[in-house]
């Protein structure tokens, strides 16, 4: 029965808890049974909280008996990335160089709203150091791992959360996204992930080595459970004072409207600047079909993005040089090798490297801004290959060196600050899971939620059934 409850979605959780046909108690307690069972093979979180976990369920369960939920996911299981501030929990973003023998007092906006709204905060989920790569696994915290094959890598660096969602270790986690780091580890742990709109969701502390790449979103077993999670996420902060006064809005509203209509433009390389293995290809190419069966408009064509990596690498390798310097030489000696590799890649880069690649990327948002006019959505591969072997930073025998080699996709769209999501479409001839990507405009989250979930609705999301 724990098993059951722990495979609810957190809409069945809901559902269950208004008709009094489940406890928030008893979810608590079939997340943390998952968690005790499948973290050992995972290694997805750093932080447990059971004792503190079963006190809020507790204390939500008393409420819905009153009849007087706190809020959207009043009782449902949560965890959160270990890169962002918990009161009560040290906040050590996968590094030794922190000290968490220190007060923590503070809870950063995603986590605030999450507790105003009720949630049952189970833990705080891996990431590697800073949250610097495409993978997990840290000099603090070692190697996290695939819920479909524990010889892979989840992806990140919000890997901890996707092998939650994926190995039924709660049905919200909250991941962030300054390159990938949402949509990479949902499409290789096959759940998925939003990264919104920049400034739709506030952020503090704004991370000041990325600024503005910086997201926080869902990861989730379901569409609909990402969105009511969003919906708790994009309330105001005044601490983030990069986030615009936007309106409230409640993304379930037309959720399932379906795509009838719209217009898509299906890439397949971003005109040449990615690639897919075949069996990637395929799917998407097969999800791009399904698209023009659900009634939406879809047509090859392919965005102008410019030398998106070069603007990336460039922006990125900067600021780790920035992060690292902040470190003691006895400090930087605890740090990731490889995140002390691109720290002094960035140490080579100009103040005008640095400037140009700003303007080049004002530039490119706008040649973006310019390709929606004709296009609802952009429709690509998320990740071009499969999951690799757990504890690489890249995969062996593929002529590759570094996590931007296979990651094309991805941070193009923190680039430009577009909302995008990955949404699993199947699995690679090695059985691990691949994705496509939906990118809309900037402030459209709404309709890449609503085409994320009108697929969805076609092809039901499949989750791991062996070990976990």
């Amino acid at each position: 029965m724990s098993v059951e409850i722990a495979r609810l979605s957190a809409t069945d959780l809901l559902r269950r808890y208004r008709r009094r046909e489940l406890s928030p108690v008893e979810a608590a307690e079939a997340a943390l049974a998952r968690i005790e069972e499948c973290n050992g093979v995972v290694n997805a979180f750093r932080i447990v909280d059971g004792d503190r976990a079963m006190a809020d369920a507790k204390a939500s369960e008393a409420r819905w008996m009153a009849g007087a939920p706190m809020g959207p996911v009043d009782g449902v299981p949560a965890s959160v990335k270990d890169i962002v501030l918990t009161k009560g929990w040290s906040t050590l973003r996968g590094s030794r160089t922190i000290d968490p023998d220190q007060p923590w007092d503070d809870d950063a906006p995603s986590v605030a709203r999450l507790r105003d709204s009720g949630a049952v905060l189970l833990g705080k989920t891996t990431t590697p150091e800073f949250g610097w790569k495409g993978v997990t696994d840290s000099p603090l915290t070692g190697i996290t791992r695939n819920a479909w094959n524990p010889e892979r890598t989840p992806g990140g660096s919000s890997g901890g959360a996707a092998a939650s969602a994926a190995a039924f270790m709660g049905p919200l986690h909250q991941g962030s996204d300054a390159a990938g780091s949402i949509r990479i580890p949902g499409a290789f742990s096959g759940v998925f992930g939003h990264k919104p709109t920049f400034g739709v969701v506030p952020n503090y502390p704004l991370p000041g080595h990325i600024g503005s790449l910086a997201n926080m979103g869902p990861l989730t077993r379901t569409v609909t459970d990402a969105v009511m999670m969003l919906n708790v996420l994009a309330q105001p902060d005044f601490r983030d004072f990069l986030a615009p006064p936007l309106p409230r809005r409640d993304y379930l509203e037309g959720l399932d409207d379906g795509v009838a209509g719209l217009r898509i433009a299906y890439s397949p390389t971003l005109g040449g600047h990615g690639w897919a293995d075949a069996d990637v290809a395929d799917a998407v190419a097969a999800a791009a079909k399904v698209f023009e069966e659900l009634g939406a408009t879809v047509e090859l064509a392919d965005p102008d993005m410019g030398n998106s990596r070069t603007l990336i690498e460039t922006l990125w390798y900067a600021a780790d040089a920035w992060l690292v310097d902040q470190m003691t030489p006895e400090k930087a000696k605890l740090m990731d090798p490889g995140l002390l590799d691109v720290a002094e890649a960035g140490r080579r880069l100009s103040v005008l490297d640095l400037v140009g690649a700003h303007a080049a990327r004002i530039d490119l948002g706008v040649r973006m801004a310019r390709f929606h006019e004709n296009y609802d959505l952009l429709l690509t591969p998320q990740m071009p290959l499969e999951a690799f072997e757990a504890g690489r930073d890249y995969p062996a025998g593929r002529d590759m060196s570094e996590w931007v080699d296979w990651c094309p996709f991805t941070y193009p769209f923190n680039l430009t600050m577009q909302p995008a999501a990955s949404v699993p479409c199947g699995f690679g001839d090695e059985g691990m899971p691949v994705a496509f990507q939906l990118v809309g405009r900037r402030y459209d989250d709404a309709t890449v939620l609503r085409a994320a979930r009108a697929y969805e609705r076609a092809f039901p999301f499949r989750m791991p059934e062996g070990y976990v």
